[in-house]
């Protein structure tokens, strides 16, 4: 029978269960990735594991997102991380070395491989042909501990390519197309696998931008085929004895197949404050800049750059415009500055910032009061750039230059002709800034600085819980409203009772305080609860406070494995009619001793009951009774 590339890879690692859409599947994982902000926490999960090394073939730490050194607390993780990884074989990324996603796609992606990192945007190595999935810290430890990766079996939604990108049209425009037509909550539960002709003209750079943002879909991941475009980049990095040609059959089957033309795509943007808000950018040109960001994990490689460049070159951005670039890694630095074309950045006025996250993750460049934003990152989140009013819109490198070049948002394809642009035949090379495993015993200690905090006590679920619903929300509601990023928030990520202060912070300031005095209570909200980051922070931090169960109209597949994971219940309303029937400061009481699939739901207020499900596998019901899946993994009772 023809199968998909998706069903080939699953198949080749596939651990329990069967390839049946809607079914529970473990897989076993080839490599892992962690990064500075969900990292921390993940190896004191590990640690708590008292596994002496990790299991995978691989394992890699990346310091990328908590760059902002104002006192010690970033500098300790940094020191604690590289200590845990030196003790238990793991590959260690110095800071300043790069974005975790630009490094693994450069020096560590393998076609056919699995790969689990605790970072949504993990599935950019689906550019490689991999198996890329994003996951919360717990179940990244878990992996590493060796054990299966259990999930939800998504369906596999083919995107077929044909025709080639017109000048001025990038990757980036693709996938703002992908996310116009299916939303931030149309690819839930779904692996979008590209095929067809169109896909020949894409370099892997480009394919890793395609699959680093179809995240925003809510995809559990994207994959490219392995191609000979493939075998070009990974000669290029000197790792061609890596590759293996892979594809789907012909024939294979999709659940749904989405066409796109790339001839017919033109330059788009992503309007505030959501990534699925698309429109031409021919539609809001004349629109005034405040600033420019160039670079994250979707827009940062050698390619990109190179086309900013070259853009740029004998030109000077507009008076009223701040120009940021953030290369991805340290090799498209080096190999900027040995080309001679970093002189053309700096030329122009950009300022060149770390190779790291930075602006996308809120740390640095926030935007001026009710300020203009175009970044080439992949989320404007009401918020997230550090400025609670500012209007971020999502573009392409090319349509970034051209607005820094005018001073307001201008279509590219009115710079003229499109430069011509060759990645090298060899990229320059220099693995310095990886700290590799000795293969001796680790004789040091795990250094802990002082904002270093244990994890809290998790309590098995009671037979009964009843409180109050502390906050009502609708639809949509990002892991950045439930915990925010940004420098003041990200330096608590290992300290859970100071980052608990800031859940909903920003849409409730009461929330913390209330719910401590509450002792605990309910959330409800609408559609696709908790989108965005991996941070499994949004489930931990609410369960420090109180907070046992969300009840949603549904929810992100990450955000929903996270809840899970620290014994919060993940409850679903069987109908509108139940989202309606209950309001902020009622009193609910649910019966939670059989854990049923469907629970009856008590509003004590309105002497009404109603029904929600627990669409969770019997492996979680488990973990939740337990409390949460460390204590069900320490205990033995589930993985």
């Amino acid at each position: 029978m023809a199968q998909s590339l998706t069903e080939k890879i699953l198949a080749a690692h596939l651990a329990e269960g069967r390839l049946v859409s809607g079914e529970e599947i473990g897989l076993q994982i080839d490599h892992t990735l962690t990064q500075d902000s969900t990292g921390t926490l993940a190896y004191l999960e590990f640690e708590a594991m008292r596994i002496p090394k990790v299991k995978t073939k691989l394992s890699l730490s990346f310091v990328d997102h908590n760059m902002l050194q104002n006192d010690f607390r970033n500098a300790d993780d940094h020191r604690y991380l590289q200590s845990v990884a030196a003790k238990y074989g793991i590959v260690f990324s110095r800071p300043g070395n790069g974005i975790c996603h630009q490094l693994y796609l450069e020096r560590f992606a393998r076609p056919a491989y699995t790969l689990l990192g605790s970072d949504s945007h993990t599935p950019t190595a689906g550019g490689m042909g991999m198996i890329a999935i994003g996951a919360g810290g717990l179940d990244v430890a878990v992996a590493m501990a060796g054990e299966p990766f259990f999930l939800e079996m998504p369906s596999v939604l083919g995107v077929k390519l044909t025709g080639v990108l017109q000048p001025f049209v990038s990757a980036k425009d693709v996938i703002l197309e992908v996310l116009r037509r299916l939303s931030v909550k149309g690819g839930v539960n779904k692996i979008l696998e590209y095929f067809g002709s169109g896909v020949k003209g894409l370099s892997v750079p480009e394919r890793g931008t395609i699959a680093n943002m179809g995240t925003e879909t809510g995809a559990t991941t994207s994959i490219f085929p392995s191609d000979e475009m493939t075998r070009v980049f990974l000669r290029a990095q000197g790792r061609e004895g890596q590759w293996v040609a892979l594809e789907a059959d012909g024939g294979a089957c999709y659940s749904e197949v989405l066409d796109l033309d790339l001839d017919g795509i033109e330059p788009l943007v992503a309007l505030p404050h959501s990534p699925d808000n698309v429109k031409a950018v021919s539609e809001i040109e004349g629109t005034p800049v405040d600033q420019v960001c160039i670079g994250s994990c979707t827009n940062s490689s050698l390619r990109d750059l190179k086309v900013v460049a070259a853009l740029l070159k004998g030109k000077k951005i507009a008076d009223n415009v701040s120009l940021t670039v953030s290369p991805g890694s340290r090799q498209v630095l080096e190999n900027l500055a040995a080309s001679g074309e970093l002189v053309h950045l700096i030329k122009s006025g950009a300022r060149i910032l770390e190779n790291a996250c930075g602006p996308c993750i809120g740390v640095g460049q926030a935007p001026p009061t009710g300020g203009v934003s175009l970044r080439t990152f992949n989320r404007n989140f009401r918020g997230r750039s550090g400025t609670q009013d500012a209007e971020v819109f999502l573009v392409s490198p090319e349509t970034a230059v051209a607005s820094a070049l005018s001073g307001e948002i201008t279509d590219p394809r009115r710079l003229g002709r499109f430069p011509q642009v060759k990645l090298p035949d060899r990229f320059i090379v220099d693995d310095s800034m990886f700290i590799f495993p000795s293969g001796n015993p680790y004789k040091g200690e795990v250094v802990r600085g002082p904002n270093i905090k244990p994890l809290p006590p998790f309590t098995p679920l009671p037979r009964k819980l009843c409180g109050e619903v502390l906050l009502k929300l609708g639809d949509n509601v990002t892991t950045d409203d439930i915990l925010p990023g940004g420098s003041e928030v990200l330096s608590l990520r290992s300290n859970i009772p100071e980052i608990s202060k800031h859940v909903f912070r920003f849409v409730d300031s009461g929330f913390a305080e209330r719910a401590l005095a509450k002792r605990g209570g309910f959330i409800v909200a609408g559609e696709n609860y908790g989108q965005g980051s991996s941070r499994e922070h949004a489930a931990l931090a609410p369960r420090f406070l109180g907070v046992r169960a969300v009840l949603a109209k549904s929810f992100a597949r990450i955000h929903l494995a996270n809840l899970v994971n620290f014994g919060i219940l993940p409850l679903t309303f069987a109908d509108e009619a139940g989202y309606d029937g209950v309001a902020q400061g009622e009193v609910l009481e649910l019966d939670v001793s059989a854990l049923e699939k469907v629970l009856p739901v008590k509003n004590i207020a309105r002497g009404l009951e109603l029904c929600v499900e627990l669409d969770v596998a019997a492996r979680d019901r488990a973990v939740l009774k337990a409390g949460g899946k460390l204590v069900a993994v320490t205990c033995g009772s589930a993985v």
